[in-house]
């Protein structure tokens, strides 16, 4: 199963990215992701189910631990992960 997954971290600072949310896209940068794009106000990324959720375990514990008050997150199935797990992509 292919997921994707939009996050953001709060408090948000206009002048420069607060720690947690480096932390974040840091996170999601590292992970095994495909699609992943990161901006100022939201954040998104896709991957095998598997991936995904890890990602989104360590993007909790990390980015609370680095200053987040607020971590929004919506995940969504986009899919099967391959041809052969019973279905397209």
């Amino acid at each position: 199963m292919r997921l994707r997954v939009e996050f953001t971290t709060e408090p948000f600072d206009l002048d420069e990215a607060p720690a947690h949310a480096v932390v974040a896209r840091d996170v999601v940068t590292g992970a095994e992701l495909d699609a992943v794009d990161v901006g100022p106000f939201g954040n998104t990324a896709e991957g095998d189910a598997d991936q995904v959720l890890g990602a989104v375990a360590a993007l909790l514990r990390e980015s609370l631990q680095a200053g987040a008050t607020r971590v929004s997150l919506q995940v969504n199935v986009i899919g099967e992960a391959a041809q052969g797990e019973g279905g397209a992509t």
